[in-house]
């Protein structure tokens, strides 16, 4: 940032005296801007930092997760430009995701007790790493409505895989990921009984229970692996966000909770509302698991498995030594390991202080077998004082915390106090605070919670936007706020709207870490990352209609796309037909993408090149289909078309043939001239292609059609 300094102050400087001399045009225009819209220099600096000029690329890549909306959200650092929206627990039409047989399986796989679940709250995405630090290869996100864990593939930005959650009803703590992505951190959210049964709140002490599952990832295949996974049972406290140890805390996971009073509510029958009723306690706890050791135990054969995956009862775990409380700030959210990790850093909203807890003394307790006292699950305590490194008054509502690259530096939430403090977790002191608009949750700075954060820039996540953007109906976009944080003093740069859901989480990753793919390998099953067994080649295209014993067609289709055509133009099918069509993209040039849609069938297919994508319905109305291509690929895209001709059951053509005229005339002026191309117009579309269509149209098609209409005789 410096040197950003040194190319924008004599810019700036020269700036400044060319608007007093007012002696150039450029000058006098941008000065004119200025005061039209009431711009100062610090407004320009801002402007300048967050800039990126025509075919720039950004720093960094946010990943944002979409709240309601079930997606993610791609944005670049620091220009804030959104770059794509992800489909992942959430049907998302312009990537065909949930519309096509391959993406429809992966949704699939997040079925719930046998029903479709296409709807998910997104809320804590996390980047694969390597040694501690980001490796750019894999995201994963949490849905907290349906516990799920969604794992997305960074060569191509696609959702590979949904696991469910075989306990929990909800989980708001996930995604976090152990320093080698050996695991997965997936803590519940509200307890439930960890079986599907009804259990009446009476029993909720007894039978209802919270979790922490750590999905195991195989780093060959690319997908987490539930047969190797494990779930901690934990008690009915609502367990909340995690993080993993790294460097000496290696091995050690850390879930703090809220609602240890295990209040089960009740404001109809007179009594406090939940609010109130999990706020009572002074203290809520940090849940410290070795997670290390108990992976050990799954592999030794001596965990059980419930419900088909391991289960370590919180009898076992007191037993193994797997498992400790620690008393933290009342209603924490956010428990962050420092990147040393030898601190770990929870701060409460119900308390004004980020408290600083010391690894080290965690594990001299522990050794020692020093507990002030145990849950009422037999758990053992860890007494505070005993492990407290220190503690800071950083506001109103501290939240979550993320740090600089300069050592003991911290950034925390603020959310009553609407502000971001900056402090010291080493000497304990605060160093700075700037407001934000308004009352920020998460913040996220670059790389913040691995091993090794880059600095520079920190995103303020606010909750409301009120009056910072144009007015767009009561429900109004996220505000996310770009900070400065390369000096000594945060200098606020940018709001950006976000309109689609509500992120609560973002992690930032440099760009220059991310290999994504700019097209497939031809005929590539994109969601499988295998070559589909319905690739098919320019040339080798076919439709194939078979019946059974019992009558029923399947009219199957393997078809391609390429500029400007689809192939075949014309598919034929009977009422009850089911129709199983598969187009493979030929293309090879970058971003030459093409769609399919077909009329009243629900289908939108996203053919990136090399892609082959395909889709089943049943024909249970007779009727003449259009489709056509939805993304706009050449100048003649709106030719790019063709018909469903579905056919009543039985029904016997007339042998009429295709009538002579204008439905010929295109296509008689031009094949006359190329009779070995008629032969096979299929291989001949990809032989020629757009570029050689375009030159036959200009130099044959309208000197004919201006000599046959030369030639007419006027009636």
């Amino acid at each position: 940032m410096k040197q950003l300094m040194k190319r924008f102050v004599p810019l700036l400087t020269g700036l400044s005296i060319a608007l007093t001399a007012g002696g150039s045009a450029t000058a006098s225009t941008l000065d004119d801007v200025m005061k039209k819209r009431g711009l100062t220099q610090k407004d320009l600096l801002a402007a300048a930092k967050t800039y990126t000029p025509t075919g720039g690329r950004d720093e960094f890549l946010a990943f944002a997760s979409g709240g309601q909306s079930g997606q993610v959200i791609v944005y670049g650092i620091p220009s804030m430009r959104i770059l794509k929206y992800i489909g992942v627990f959430t049907p998302e039409p312009w990537q065909g995701y949930g519309f096509d047989d391959e993406s429809k399986a992966v949704l699939a796989q997040g079925r719930i007790n046998g029903k479709d679940i296409t709807y998910g709250d997104t809320h804590h995405p996390a980047i694969s790493e390597t040694d501690g630090d980001y490796d750019g290869r894999y995201l994963f996100i949490n849905d907290k409505a349906n516990p799920r864990i969604a794992v997305i593939d960074l060569h191509d930005f696609e959702t590979k895989q949904i696991v469910v959650n075989p306990f929990f009803k909800s989980a708001h703590g996930g995604a976090f990921v152990t320093p080698n992505t050996e695991y997965v951190m997936d803590p519940a959210q509200y307890a439930a009984p960890l079986t599907d049964e009804f259990v009446p709140l009476e029993e909720f002490n007894d039978k209802y229970r919270g979790g922490l599952t750590y999905w195991k990832f195989d780093d060959k295949k690319g997908r987490l692996d539930p047969e190797q996974s494990f779930t901690f049972e934990l008690p009915p406290y609502s367990q909340d966000l995690s993080d993993a140890g790294k460097g000496p805390s290696y091995g050690w996971g850390f879930t703090n909770s809220f609602c240890s009073e295990r209040y089960v509510g009740g404001i109809e029958r007179g009594r406090p509302p939940f609010e109130a009723g999990c706020s009572s306690k002074d203290t809520d706890f940090m849940h410290v698991t070795n997670w290390k050791k108990a992976a050990e135990l799954v592999k030794a054969g001596k965990v059980k498995k419930v419900k088909g995956s391991y289960l370590i009862s919180m009898k076992q775990a007191v037993k193994e030594g797997l498992l400790y409380l620690i008393p933290e700030p009342k209603s924490p959210h956010g428990v962050d390991v420092t990147p040393d990790g030898k601190l770990i850093t929870v701060s409460g909203k119900l308390d004004s202080h980020a408290w600083v807890y010391s690894f080290d003394k965690i594990m001299k307790a522990i050794k020692a077998k020093k507990f002030e006292s145990h849950d009422p699950y037999g758990l053992p305590i860890i007494a505070m004082k005993d492990v407290l490194h220190t503690q800071v008054n950083v506001g109103l509502g501290p939240l979550h915390t993320q740090y600089d690259s300069k050592p003991c530096v911290a950034y925390t939430s603020i959310y009553v106090d609407s502000m971001v403090t900056k402090w010291d977790y080493c000497k304990g002191k605060v160093l700075d605070q700037i407001n934000i608009h308004y009352n920020i949750g998460h913040l996220m700075t670059m790389e913040g919670d691995s091993k090794s954060p880059d600095g520079k820039y920190l995103v303020s996540l606010n909750k409301l936007s009120i009056d910072r953007f144009n007015p767009v109906g009561p429900l109004h976009p996220q505000n996310h706020q770009l900070i400065d944080i390369s000096g000594e003093k945060m200098e606020l740069l940018y709001d950006m709207p976000l309109p689609l859901g509500e992120p609560h989480y973002v992690v930032a990753i440099a760009a220059d870490k991310l290999k994504p793919a700019v097209r497939y390998k031809s005929g590539w099953d994109s969601r499988t990352d295998k070559r589909s067994p319905y690739k098919t080649r320019a040339g080798r295209e076919k439709t194939v209609r078979n019946c059974d014993a019992s009558g029923k067609c399947t009219v199957e289709v393997f078809g391609t796309t390429i500029r400007s055509h689809i192939t075949p133009e014309i598919i034929e099918a009977e009422v009850g037909d089911t129709v199983k069509m598969h187009f493979t993209n030929l293309e090879r040039a970058q971003d030459e993408v093409h769609g399919f849609a077909l009329n009243g069938q629900n289908v939108q297919l996203s053919i990136e090149p090399g892609k082959t994508a395909s889709a089943t319905f049943t024909v249970e109305k007779e009727g003449v289909y259009p489709y056509y291509c939805t993304e706009f690929c050449s100048a003649l895209h709106l030719e790019m078309q063709g018909y469903l001709l579905v056919k009543p059951k039985g029904y016997k053509s007339t042998g009429a043939a295709m009538q002579a005229g204008e439905s010929l005339f295109c296509g008689s002026l031009f094949w006359a001239s190329k009779p070995k191309q008629a032969a096979n117009t299929n291989a001949t579309v990809y032989a020629y292609g757009a570029p050689t269509v375009l030159r036959s149209l200009r130099n044959h098609l309208f000197a004919a059609l201006h000599n046959s209409l030369s030639d007419s005789t006027p009636t």
